[in-house]
């Protein structure tokens, strides 16, 4: 009778770790997404300014040298990031492709113009830089008028301080929730344990002594924990950067071993506090008081 007692309390001790090693792991895997979502912001937002191209137009008298030296000296501006030289006869086959008719056909001429497509560099594209781009080349000789999205522009400007403000809003509540979950799961685990814990008080066992094996404990479920977030979040990182390898998600390294280690470091920072803090509340409690 009492071995199988024995295997029961064991089973139900073994189910209590696994249960508190998968909650430790998803709220830390949600901290690392999180976490990446953060370091990526700045990254998917830079990736959408820079697809913003202001257009320049050039004159019909304009000589192909002279269109290479202007594409050239554009190139050496501190705010281009790319150009692109598009011919008018280009030009008219993005039409065609794009609208499927020829407008050739009927009007027996081109009616567009070659141009340069300047792709900005994200830190200086907003109304005001992007006004003072247009300034730059609107008087330029060989230029006949300057084209960009100006909604746009202000759309995206206004858009990235929202989003940001509003990741970093939601960061910190989920940092928090993710914090009381732990704090929850290390609790359960260690009520369980209550009685054998005022045992141990009442014939003669420091704080210290009782707290060591518990904290010790759940130290090693957290790394554990922290370890199977680290594996989840290797995979999603893999799989993100196969479908966005436009975003070079890990291209830093030092960024994401950062991440990784402040998970595993709050794996352990957590689950040490929360244990330190559930032991404490139960080495203060009465004997009566262990019921309720």
């Amino acid at each position: 009778m009492s071995k199988s007692f024995e295997k029961y309390q064991k089973r139900r001790l073994r189910s209590s770790y696994i249960s508190v090693v998968i909650s430790i792991s998803l709220v830390l895997f949600l901290i690392g997404v999180l976490g990446l979502l953060i370091l990526n912001t700045k990254k998917v937002s830079n990736f959408f300014k820079e697809s913003a191209a202001i257009t320049l137009y050039l004159k019909n008298d304009v000589k192909q040298d002279q269109i290479l030296n202007l594409q050239v000296s554009i190139d050496e501006q501190a705010f281009t990031k790319s150009t692109d030289y598009v011919s008018k006869e280009e030009a008219a086959e993005i039409y065609k492709k794009e609208n499927g008719e020829d407008f050739m056909d009927f009007l027996g001429y081109n009616p567009l113009e070659n141009s340069i497509d300047i792709y900005v560099k994200a830190d200086f594209v907003s109304p005001e830089k992007m006004a003072e781009i247009e300034s730059i080349y609107k008087g330029n000789q060989f230029v006949s008028s300057v084209s960009y999205d100006k909604p746009l522009i202000d759309l995206l400007t206004k858009n990235v301080k929202r989003i940001s403000l509003f990741i970093l809003i939601f960061c910190g509540l989920a940092t928090l929730v993710v914090v009381v979950l732990i704090n929850s799961s290390i609790r359960l685990s260690v009520y369980s344990k209550r009685f054998t814990i005022k045992t141990m008080q009442m014939v003669g066992a420091t704080k210290r002594f009782i707290r060591k094996p518990f904290i010790w404990n759940s130290v090693k479920l957290g790394m554990i924990g922290a370890v199977l977030a680290i594996v989840e979040l290797g995979i999603l990182l893999y799989y993100l950067n196969k479908m966005f390898p436009e975003f070079g998600m890990i291209d830093n390294r030092i960024e994401m071993a950062s991440l990784l280690g402040i998970v595993f470091g709050m794996g352990i920072l957590i689950t040490w506090a929360s244990t330190f803090l559930a032991t404490q509340r139960f080495l203060n409690l009465r004997t009566d008081e262990l019921y309720f």
